[in-house]
């Protein structure tokens, strides 16, 4: 079915729907806008091809994938894609300004040599003991346990999750999501129906956990609509629909809006989204400040600028938040090429327990709480054994309580889990060792971090073990993505692309740095790498239940090496994911097998 046209007129009010590709054009205030029928992606204005274009603006959607046609006219309305345009049309060269800081300061550090520290023209904010973020709303207040990883399009999870006991749950575009158009359109439907009470047997959006919503990061771009002739910014997409549908319904029941806000690495983009908060609130009626967001601190310049983004973010600041892996792949992605910042074998030498990764998270709960914000640990990624009685469960439970019993001791006010298992034994972890709803009372005056604190490797070498535990991972992650999946399982643990991100970049720094497995001395070349990866391939097929599956898992491979072995380094993997022809590739025959099977139903 193709995508269903809306004509909007503003003197008539009038909308009439057509079954041709969707292009709007609007006018200038005052003038008559309509959506004219067009052939797919051919842009032409109510001039002409060779008017002059001044006065007028434009996008286009791609239609809706097979069988959500009714989700997507629900998403997107008339109204709803005039205040996506207006969104994006306003901040798209901003968001294009901070990912070309990004840039120069990644040249500026490559030239120079220099290292990230606290920034002096900013320190008047951080000594600065006054100000404080506006105070957090009762909803959030006693989060101590949020579901991560949860991918909205995965319904039955979804459902299960507003089920729960749990007082709050990652909603997820970003890491543990593969952005497919299905999955971006079936999970926002999920969202609001998830808001607007239209799930049975789960509470009202009051009562069930509270929504902690997760748009793309500022690297991802959403294909499927063009905005002036430009591929739309993922997160405006993504964050543009969950507001319009959701935001207002959220506020009147004191249960939101909420974001988490994905790989911010500066203050100056903490400052974008505030605006984007600011302008977003005007334009819904909202009151300023009814936005909250959490930031995800994953990358180790913006360590060194907490203060700065929680001050850019105070009237709308639900807190910091600190993991392990995107982090830890930050520092390859910044100081890769430099020998100093060889970042050893995760599987035995990295762990929260390490300086830079204790002084982090100290340092986190420190900034937050003095400026009155939550601060919450990661996520834990192990899954319990089905049988509670087996000494598997018990190991693991131990080695979860363990780990969170470290983060509640520095200070933090919550944290993750993936397995819904695992929620109310850390609920209880909580009670334990904590009074009241949060820590905020813990200041963690005891604390002084230092960059160089910050910026100490911790000691070890590279395993036979971990080098292929690394390739297994970051093939994995990439065959899940060529089948639409954000997330897999392996080895009793959830993994996602922040896990695929430090499993390529540490196999791409020990191929450039030439590191000496310890087990046997042999160096990380690419000839080695390759060999592994072939072993690798013989133990992952024996998991494939057919040809398909094995064809996807050699195709993975190929992709894997091809970003290891790459001169420079891919500064991200879904980036360089989300714009490959075989990823894309995968999606377009997806549709079209999805298309032809459900014509053949139709038929039956």
């Amino acid at each position: 079915m193709p995508l269903s046209w809306v004509w909007w007129n503003q003197a008539e009010t009038e909308i009439r729907q057509i079954s041709v590709p969707y292009f709007l054009s609007k006018r200038l205030p005052g003038e008559v806008a309509k959506v004219r029928p067009q052939p797919k992606s051919t842009i032409v204005s109510e001039q002409g091809p060779a008017s002059s274009m001044s006065g007028s603006v434009r996008m286009e959607v791609s239609p809706p994938p097979s069988g959500l046609e009714a989700e997507y006219e629900t998403l997107f309305t008339t109204d709803s894609l005039l205040f996506l345009h207006e969104l994006i049309s306003t901040f798209d060269e901003q968001v294009d300004q901070v990912l070309r800081l990004r840039v120069s300061r990644k040249v500026h550090l490559d030239l120079s040599g220099d290292l990230p520290s606290f920034l002096e023209h900013t320190s008047d904010i951080r000594r600065d003991p006054a100000w404080r973020v506006l105070p957090v709303p009762l909803r959030l207040q006693r989060r101590h346990v949020d579901i991560g990883d949860l991918a909205p399009s995965d319904t039955q999870r979804f459902v299960e999750a507003l089920q729960s006991p749990a007082q709050g749950i990652q909603v997820d575009f970003d890491d543990g999501n593969c952005p497919t158009y299905y999955n971006q359109i079936k999970g926002m439907h999920n969202v609001l129906k998830a808001v607007h009470n239209q799930f049975p047997n789960v509470p009202h959006v009051s009562q069930a956990p509270v929504l902690m919503l997760r748009p793309r990061a500022w690297n991802m771009v959403e294909h499927n609509m063009m905005v002036e002739g430009k591929e739309a910014p993922g997160p405006l997409f993504d964050f543009g629909l969950l507001m319009f549908h959701c935001g207002k319904t959220l506020f009147e029941n004191k249960s939101g809006p909420y974001f988490y806000l994905s790989k911010v690495e500066s203050f100056m983009e903490a400052r974008l989204w505030n605006k984007i908060f600011v302008w977003t609130q005007q334009k819904l009626g909202l009151p300023l400040g009814s936005i909250k967001a959490t930031v995800l601190i994953e990358n180790i310049l913006a360590a060194f600028e907490m203060e700065e983004i929680l001050y850019e973010l105070r009237d709308h600041s639900a807190g910091l938040n600190c993991g392990i892996w995107d982090y830890s792949a930050s520092f390859v992605n910044k100081f890769g090429h430099r020998r100093a910042f060889l970042l050893p074998d995760r599987s035995k030498y990295v762990n929260m327990e390490k300086r830079f990764l204790r002084s982090y998270m100290e340092l986190l709960v420190q900034t937050c709480h003095r400026r009155g914000a939550l601060a919450t640990g990661g996520m834990a990624a192990l899954l319990l054994p089905q049988d509670p009685l087996s000494e598997p469960y018990r190991r693991v439970l131990a080695t979860v309580t363990r780990l969170k019993l470290l983060e509640i001791k520095a200070g933090v006010d919550g944290f993750m889990v993936y397995d819904l298992n695992l929620i109310e034994p850390m609920q209880t972890l909580f009670r334990l060792h904590t009074d009241g709803d949060n820590q905020l009372h813990q200041l963690r005056n005891d604390v002084s971090v230092t960059p160089e604190d910050l910026l100490s490797m911790p000691s070890g070498g590279v395993t036979l073990y971990g080098l292929k535990y690394n390739i297994a991972v970051g093939v994995l992650f990439m065959n899940a993505w060529l089948s639409g999946k954000g997330h897999f399982f392996f080895r009793g643990q959830v993994e996602d692309s922040a896990t695929a991100e430090i499993s390529r970049s540490q196999v791409w720094q020990w191929i450039r740095h030439q590191t000496q497995l310890e087990d046997d001395s042999r160096v990380v070349s690419r000839r080695l790498v390759t060999d592994l990866s072939r072993e690798v391939m013989v133990e992952l097929s024996a998991l494939g239940h057919n040809v398909g599956a094995k064809q996807g898992l050699h195709t993975a491979a190929d992709m894997f090496l091809e970003v290891v072995l790459k001169r420079d380094f891919p500064e991200f993997i879904t980036t360089y994911l989300n714009q490959d022809h075989t990823f894309l590739s995968s999606q377009s025959s997806a549709q079209v097998e999805a298309q032809h099977r459900h014509t053949h139903q139709s038929k039956l």
